[in-house]
Parts: structure tokens; C-alpha cells; sequence
């Protein structure tokens, strides 16, 4: 049997042969339900004997947030040539009956299961996507125990949703519980992990355990009015500013120190900073301020 393709019976609940003839139902139609992973192979490509089994176990994993579409190119060249396939194995990934993504060759087993991931991540059940949305609106309404049993509810069903594991670790976080939020957030898999909703929270609990520690602001201003020259004390003014709830005090303290001294404390003002950003919605008007004017002394 060849190894490059084995028949339909044999693969995984969740991949077809396709032809030119079932292209479309099997794949654009397909898509605009669930994303599909359509694999263009041939029996004589030795690389597809690498990828296809590859991508076929990864979506098989999925369990059914992503399908695929295994397509021969010898015997589909119509397809191909639309497609503008020039080597094999090339992979496009289609949702809402769009390609969007995609790659060329084979790939190592740890980014197949990444781009796999990635394109699943797409059809996240829209009754999810909306039991999140509905408890953010009960976490900024203060609602922070409803909120918390919603997210814990929503990752009993799919424990790959990277907002409900961030809202889940706000919530023990804005009662003051940070080592909880911290397990939370610990908890989460490694695919979504990196996710910059949780790499926020990450950045809110950094900035809650400072806080602990923060002095008074008005003594370390005076501080810093008494010595302009003491890094430690700018530092820990901003600090005391951001605990105190002044988040633009404190961007405008740091981006004065670092204008005087960037390289103090081997950069720890660029990252706190970049702490400060992080902890924020990107479009912040204090992160877009800050950012720019970080940037302008990064490259004057």
C-alpha cells in the first residue's frame, strides 16, 4: 500500500479524499461552517508521506474543530492550477469559504500541530464566543462571582479558550486572590498560553504584586524633586503612581527616566513599561501616547 495515501475508509472522522467534482461542497460550502485544512499531495511526493499523516492525527485531535481535505494534484490539476500549486505538499487552510493560510513543504511535528491549533482555533463554538462576551459585560458591571462561575463553566467545555481562562484569572485577581489568578493562568495549555489576553493578566498580576510593596507617592515625589539623579527613586515613584491608580503619572515618570538614563538597571524601565502596555487594551489611548513616545527616543 502506499504510504503517501492511504484509501477514504482509512482515515480519521474528520478527513476526505476530494476531487474537483466535490471541491466545492467538500471544501468552500464545508468552510463556512468549520475551517478546512486542504492538503495537496501526490503518491510519488516524499514529503507528503512526512506532512499528510501528520495532518491527518492533528486533526484527528482536534476532534472536530477543524476538518480536511486531502486533494492528489495528478488527478485534480483543475483544482491545483486555481489554487496556483507550483510544489508539493502545499497546505491552504479555508474559513467562511476564504483560503486564510497556508504554507509550502513539510514541516516539523511541533508547527504542524501549531498551524493546526491555530486554524481550529477559528470555529470556536459561537455559543462559547458568546457565554465569554457575556461574562466580561458581568465582570465590568462587578458582578465578579457570576462572572468567575461563567468562565469556569465555559472552560468545562472547551478548556482551550484563552479569554475564559483570562477572565477566570481577572476575577480572583480583582478580589485580591493572586496566587490564584496566577494558578489560572498556569492551568491554561500550552497552545494558548502565549495569548496576549493571558499575557495581559500576566502583566496585572506583575504590576498587583508591586503594588504591595508601593510607597507613598507624594514622599517619593518629593524625593525625586529633591534628587532628579536618583534612577531608583523615579522608579519606585511610578510604581507607587500605578498602584494609586495614576496609569498615565506613571507612563510619564518612566518614559522621564528612561529619556535620562535608559540603560539603568539593565533596562528596567523599557520593561516596566512594556509591563504597563501589556496590562492594557493595545488601543489605550495611554499605550498608543506612550508606545509612540517610546519609540521616538528608541529612534531619534
Amino acid at each position: 500500500m502506499d504510504l503517501g495515501q492511504t484509501n477514504g475508509a482509512a482515515h480519521g472522522a474528520y478527513v476526505k479524499d476530494v476531487t474537483e467534482a466535490d471541491f466545492m461542497a467538500e471544501v468552500i460550502d464545508a468552510s463556512q461552517e468549520t475551517p478546512v485544512i486542504v492538503d495537496f499531495w501526490a503518491p510519488w511526493c516524499g514529503p507528503c508521506r512526512q506532512l499528510g499523516p501528520a495532518l491527518e492525527a492533528e486533526v484527528g485531535a482536534a476532534g472536530g474543530k477543524v476538518k480536511m481535505a486531502k486533494v492528489n494534484v495528478d488527478e485534480n490539476q483543475m483544482i491545483a492550477g486555481q489554487m496556483r500549486v507550483q510544489s508539493i505538499p502545499t497546505v491552504y487552510a479555508f474559513y467562511k469559504g476564504q483560503p486564510v493560510d497556508g504554507f509550502q513543504g513539510a514541516l516539523p511535528p511541533s508547527q504542524v500541530k501549531e498551524f493546526v491549533t491555530k486554524i481550529a482555533a477559528l470555529s470556536v463554538d459561537e455559543s462559547l464566543a458568546d457565554a465569554v462576551a457575556a461574562a466580561d459585560e458581568m465582570f465590568e458591571a462587578g458582578e465578579i462571582d457570576d462572572a468567575a462561575q461563567t468562565y469556569a463553566a465555559i472552560l468545562e467545555e472547551d478548556d482551550k479558550l484563552a479569554g475564559a481562562y483570562a477572565g477566570l484569572a481577572k476575577c480572583h485577581l480583582a478580589k485580591g486572590e493572586l496566587d490564584e489568578a496566577e494558578a489560572v493562568l498556569n492551568g491554561a495549555p500550552a497552545e494558548v498560553s502565549h495569548d496576549a489576553a493571558l499575557e495581559a493578566v500576566h502583566a496585572q498580576i506583575a504590576l498587583a504584586r508591586e503594588a504591595e510593596n508601593a510607597g507613598p507617592v507624594a514622599e517619593l515625589a518629593a524625593k525625586v524633586e529633591a534628587d532628579p539623579t536618583d534612577m531608583q527613586a523615579r522608579f519606585d515613584l511610578a510604581v507607587a503612581q500605578h498602584a494609586a491608580g495614576q496609569v498615565e503619572e506613571a507612563v510619564a515618570t518612566l518614559l522621564a527616566a528612561f529619556k535620562q538614563d535608559r540603560e539603568w538597571n539593565d533596562g528596567a524601565i523599557k520593561e516596566q513599561l512594556f509591563k504597563i502596555f501589556d496590562s492594557l487594551k493595545p488601543n489605550d489611548p495611554i499605550v498608543l501616547n506612550g508606545r509612540r513616545k517610546l519609540s521616538s527616543m528608541l529612534f531619534a
